[in-house]
């Protein structure tokens, strides 16, 4: 299985520290354990700063990172080993671990971090934390603070200035290092190998949940423990509903299936979206409408590259589907004036891609000074246009409602345009119909 190394996340944490002010002081929790329901909890998913910074995928951890200190800059407090709690859990790494494993320069159990880190944090100028988004951990940190504050009398120095680390942190998580891109591949290798076992499954009678569980089988089978979001898979005028997650309604002949669905490795996560028909074979309409879509898509790659703007294929995407859905009929008017007042938003109400990462959406500003970010090497995102007709669309001709279709790929910028890392599933009409027809006749 393809991982980040350990030497990069030494790496981000010297990055990180180097753009901290003299004197300073950086302090961030693990995630918490989600209880799921009694005394049953969530599969735990480590917090995305932390893990980008440190890979310890233990709960109940903080680091600490302090530029300059003269016992080491890389604090962690973590939990401490323990046979019987390990008998029920699963091994720690315990000090030694945090040390040995994850390049800790100094590690403290976590249960005496009430008396070590205010006096980590004393005589520090600045404090830099993930504030606002743990409100149970700032208060930990107020705490700590206040401890400080109470012996100022004795000479003690509090902090004077909270700083939040997210501006930091996340512009270095929107740039991707060549290890992080290979990560980031494989995730999209196995979640376009579901894609292609869901197409083959595909049949009239099934549950859009049986192709779920396809997707399912192939995320574990490739190594990713878990899903990077929840599986949209939107059957008939379900494709419509463009977050859906009930996943329980029968496929029908006829209808298309939209699934928009993804894995996650070492934290990474791939989001692709594909459409099809549950039958193998595309309507008229349903095919008009999926090739403009995949149009859009194409001009969009098109104006993915460094020094052009983030909106640039947002708007290749607004252009290519006014114009076609005039051509269809289901607009009427001048292209430049139904793009101007926005008429593309009753049938395509999103905007064309987001930034990917750790996160699904993941962090990084869209603008900078009030400016469409300008697009640079390593920064990776989706490529997502659709056309939805509700099927109660009294506006267009009824051939047309119900029709869903999304196309959703991951890409990074490279120095000449854009990689595809999802280019593993089939995406052309007649690729999709192919394969499925393959799969029926093997099936039968």
């Amino acid at each position: 299985m393809i991982h980040i190394p350990k030497s990069e996340y030494s790496r981000r944490r010297k990055a990180l520290m180097a753009q901290m002010v003299p004197n300073s002081i950086a302090i961030l929790p693990a995630a918490a354990v989600a209880i799921r329901n009694r005394d049953v909890e969530h599969v735990y998913r480590q917090d995305s700063d932390f893990q980008y910074l440190s890979g310890f995928p233990e709960p109940q951890a903080v680091i600490v990172l302090m530029p300059g200190r003269e016992h080491g800059e890389y604090v962690l407090f973590c939990r401490e080993r323990n046979a019987e709690r390990e008998l029920w859990d699963g091994l720690r790494a315990g000090q030694e671990g945090a040390i040995r494993d994850f390049g800790a320069d100094d590690a403290f159990p976590i249960t005496d971090i009430d008396d070590i880190l205010p006096g980590l944090i004393e005589g520090r100028d600045r404090v830099y934390s993930a504030m606002g988004s743990n409100p149970e951990f700032d208060r930990h940190l107020m705490d700590w603070i206040n401890v400080i504050r109470s012996k100022a009398h004795l000479g003690a120095q509090p902090p004077n200035e909270f700083v939040a680390l997210d501006h930091l942190l996340h512009d270095m998580r929107l740039y991707k290092s060549a290890a992080e891109v290979k990560v980031m591949r494989e995730a999209a290798r196995i979640s376009a190998q579901a894609h292609i076992r869901a197409m083959q499954a595909s049949r009239a009678g099934l549950h859009e949940f049986s192709l779920e569980a396809e997707l399912d089988y192939e995320f574990r089978k490739g190594g990713a423990k878990m899903p990077a979001y929840g599986s949209i898979v939107a059957s008939g005028r379900n494709s419509c509903i463009l977050h859906y997650q009930q996943n329980d309604a029968v496929l029908k002949d006829g209808d298309l299936v939209l699934i928009d669905a993804g894995c996650e490795i070492d934290c990474y996560a791939s989001d692709i979206t594909r459409t099809w028909p549950v039958n193998g074979k595309y309507s008229p309409e349903q095919k008009a409408i999926y090739e403009l879509v995949l149009a859009a898509q194409e001009a969009a790659f098109a104006e993915i590259a460094p020094d052009k703007h983030w909106n640039q294929a947002h708007e290749a995407t607004v252009r290519v589907i006014t114009s076609g859905l005039v051509e269809l009929g289901l607009l009427q008017g001048d292209v430049d004036e139904l793009i101007a007042r926005e008429a593309h938003k009753a049938f395509y109400m999103h905007r064309a891609g987001h930034w990917l990462g750790m996160d699904v959406h993941d962090v990084g500003e869209y603008k900078v000074g009030g400016e469409w970010r300008v697009l640079e090497v390593g920064m990776a995102l989706t490529v997502e246009p659709g056309i939805y007709i509700a099927p109660d669309n009294q506006n267009v001709a009824k051939k047309w409602r119900g029709i869903g279709v999304r196309i959703e790929d991951d890409v990074v910028v490279t120095k000449t345009g854009c990689e595809i890392l999802s280019h593993g599933v089939p995406k052309t009409v007649a690729e999709i119909e192919a394969l499925m027809a393959a799969a029926r006749t093997q099936a039968a």
